[in-house]
């Protein structure tokens, strides 16, 4: 081995020698598993995304959100309190006024009794609605002694609570705060899902409030299975609709199975006269089905939302479901869409009939003798023998099945927003607001029929903790988010951080457009300057970003728009960084025509590592392309120090900025070379190197071998009688197995580029 040059440190010629060695290996999986990517990606705290957060010493868990009609005010149910916060002015929500609303020290210590766990015996408001213009109503947990209460507003501010406006929430809050729960209120009246007792076995759907007689589910008839879990409450024309999941009882499998419900109960239900006294004669569930074709259900719903009727002529439900099975390690989510017309044609369908001798459930036809149709909204009250009918026949037989909006691996979504949201062509796109079990919150926009894409996903707070809510305010062009420690204001999308037309384009985001006057992205406001431009659906930056139609290569946008200038050091290692602006985007670098000898070269981690020898350098740019699209990302002319080079003349006119970039010193010249030599610690190093290689490898040839010899021993004697051969082991007999390899390859890069591409 012949020694290094003089004046070149032999320690940062061994380290460029083991970077070589790693770009060897192949690349390992990422960790966003299969499904849509974003687009891009923010960090908590990350500048280009500015956060408002609201949070106070002594307040937790805000996980109940509530929009005040106006859209100026957000109520929020926190531990033991209930605040108004003003968002009417962009920046962090402003403190209106808080009224503390604890569990009584007597519920405390009976809580503290009963659990072992204290840390739930607190009040954690559960159910937070607006009664009309003057009055909220709430209920909590109470220290696992639901109640209920009527606040009071004067200008939006909240009103303390009196004792006497405190009533019993039984039924309409869970008794546990990690239960699940819903509550909505329809005309004054409360239509609420959620556990009824203290052990939280025996949930119920209730009717509350209002003028109506109270109705609830029988517990007796199992309507609804032990460990139901409420998600939502979506109230229709006729209807109010209950999603939830539980336990499959017409199913038979060694393990439990889970199952997502919609059920149906009817606004002007009066209940039973002699049968179904104070129950629910009209209540129906079906099973809803989220799957793609060869894959499993996602059988678990965790929430639902319906978008208004001005999206589309057949109003949607919009549901997220995860799988109570880990798909390949990981957890999985899905979005799916299902029409509120498949929901009432199955409840228009048969029934599901349980055969008491074989404990097998069957399909029952509609009755043609009972009339009108058991669990119709029929006006009066309905006949003994309908109500005998609806005992027994509660599940029906069609399932609703949804369409698939969203699906990805790798991430658990806990909550949803939607929104409609209208291009430059009047388009409306569907917007949704995805919160995770780690703390981010993802913007998908679906176009017409298509799969949705992912935007962007934010990453909210500091530490991985659960999305609890989401609350969507249009007015104000935002999204609130409620966590353990505060609430999170998110603008539903920051423009200006894509810097070019291509970027602006590229994204896709129905809010932001691109300005071509002022050569800004910016957030769609009405009336929509016609000179704007955008492509929601195809993300064509060849049409929007020139002046007429063109063609896949934007040849007229490869100059770059601005040059930054290094200035070089001979005889070091210049790192030059590729901002990554997609993570849809493919980066690779290339030169420009060289006027000064080439420097050594190597990627690592999208920045492009240049060993320089005297008087090298030049122009150096890295490329995206995305969407059959390519365009610099950003361009740098390397100057060398001691032998400025002259700028090439194609390169004339386009304005220039002078940068600093990291750089390592590799030698300082004959003088440093003399004063000390790093030869010997090279030779040192390379030697201790290869002998730690062969002891790994030794170790991994010896384990199998003692293995192998073991199994011998096992399975023949210590000793064997004189002339007897010892048997063949089943090992013997097989055949050594195959050892497959791989290695990595290399990707060219467009030759069409300015210059050609770093080696």
């Amino acid at each position: 081995m012949a020694p290094p040059a003089p004046g070149l440190d032999p320690w940062s010629l061994l380290g460029l020698f083991l970077f070589r060695l790693l770009l060897l290996l192949p690349p390992t999986a990422g960790e966003g598993g299969q499904g849509p990517v974003p687009r891009v990606k923010y960090l908590a705290g990350d500048g280009r995304r500015a956060l408002s957060l609201f949070h106070q010493k002594g307040l937790q868990d805000f996980d109940t959100l509530l929009l005040s009609a106006d859209g100026g005010t957000l109520y929020v149910g926190v531990r033991e309190a209930v605040l108004a916060l003003d968002i009417r002015d962009p920046g962090v929500p402003q403190l209106k006024s808080m009224i503390p609303w604890p569990a009584s020290d007597k519920k405390k210590r009976e809580c503290a009794f009963k659990k072992n766990n204290e840390t739930q015996c607190f009040n954690f408001i559960r159910v937070l609605v607006s009664l009309n213009a003057t009055h909220l109503y709430a209920c909590g947990t109470f220290a696992f002694s639901p109640a209920c209460t009527f606040i009071e507003l004067r200008d939006s501010h909240l009103l303390p609570i009196s004792e006497d406006k405190v009533v019993e929430g039984k039924g309409q809050s869970p008794f546990d705060p990690t239960h699940k729960h819903t509550a909505v209120l329809v005309d004054g009246t409360l239509y609420s899902g959620t556990m009824n007792n203290f052990l939280g076995n025996e949930p119920i759907l209730i009717r509350t409030l209002g003028p109506q007689p109270v109705l609830k589910t029988d517990t007796f008839l199992l309507w609804l299975q032990p460990d139901a879990s409420f998600v939502a409450a979506i109230p229709s024309t006729q209807v109010v609709y209950f999603f939830f999941e539980e336990t499959a009882s017409e199913f038979e499998f060694f393990d439990k199975l889970r199952t997502s419900r919609v059920a149906r109960v009817c606004k002007n239900d009066v209940g039973g006269e002699r049968l179904l006294q104070r129950k629910w004669t009209t209540f129906l569930k079906a099973q809803l089905l989220c799957t793609e074709p060869g894959q499993l259900p996602f059988n678990v719903i965790r929430h639902a939302v319906l978008l208004p009727a001005n999206f589309s002529s057949d109003q949607h439900v919009y549901a997220v479901f995860t799988s109570q099975w880990q798909i390949g390690g990981t957890r999985s989510s899905a979005v799916c869409a299902f029409s509120l017309k498949d929901i009432e044609r199955a409840f228009e369908g048969k029934y599901k009939e349980l055969n008491k001798e074989t404990s097998r459930w069957t399909t029952h036809g509609v009755p043609d003798d009972i009339s009108p149709r058991p669990g119709s909204c029929s006006v009066g009250p309905s006949s003994d023998k309908a109500l005998t009918f609806m005992k027994a026949h509660f599940l029906m037989d069609e399932q609703v099945v949804g369409t698939p909006l969203l699906v990805k691996s790798g991430v658990e979504y806990t909550r949803l927003a939607v929104e409609a949201a209208q291009d430059l062509d009047g388009h409306s796109h569907l917007v949704m607001y995805l919160g995770t079990t780690t703390g981010a919150l993802h913007k998908a926009v679906v176009s017409g029929d298509s799969r949705a894409h992912l935007v962007e996903e934010v990453q909210l707070f500091p530490r991985p903790e659960p999305v609890l809510n989401l609350q969507l305010a249009p007015s104000q062009g935002a999204v609130f988010a409620g966590f353990s420690g505060g609430v999170v204001r998110v603008p539903r999308a920051n423009c200006s951080v894509y810097e070019s037309c291509m970027d602006c384009v590229l994204a896709r985001d129905p809010h932001c457009a691109w300005d071509p006057e002022s050569r800004i992205c910016r957030l769609l406001r009405t009336p929509v300057p016609r000179s704007w431009r955008q492509d929601v659906e195809q993300g064509n930056p060849g049409w929007a970003c020139a002046n007429g139609p063109m063609g896949r290569s934007l040849r007229s946008h490869s100059r770059p728009q601005i040059i930054k200038e290094v200035l070089a050091v001979p005889n070091s290692i210049l790192e030059l960084p590729c901002p990554h602006l997609s993570a849809l985007a493919s980066y690779h670098w290339g030169q420009g025509p060289a006027p000064a000898p080439r420097a050594s070269s190597v990627v690592y981690n999208g920045s492009l590592l240049l060993v320089l020898r005297d008087g090298a350098g030049g122009l150096y740019q890295c490329w995206a392309t995305e969407n059959g699209f390519s365009y610099p990302v950003v361009s740098y002319w390397v100057d060398s120090q001691d032998q400025p080079l002259a700028l090439a003349p194609d390169l004339a006119g386009i304005p220039r900025e002078r940068v600093e970039a990291p750089l390592t010193r590799v030698g300082g010249g004959a003088a440093l070379a003399a004063q000390r030599s790093y030869w010997p610690h090279f030779l040192t190093v390379t030697v201790l190197l290869a002998l730690v290689l062969s002891g790994a490898l030794i170790l991994l040839l010896v384990a199998p071998l003692g293995a192998l010899r073991g199994r011998g021993k096992v399975q023949g004697c210590g000793t064997l009688p004189p002339g007897e051969k010892a048997p063949l082991s089943r090992e013997q007999h097989l055949p050594p197995p195959n050892d497959h390899r791989t290695a990595a390859s290399s990707v060219g890069a467009d030759s069409d580029h300015l210059g050609t591409e770093v080696v």
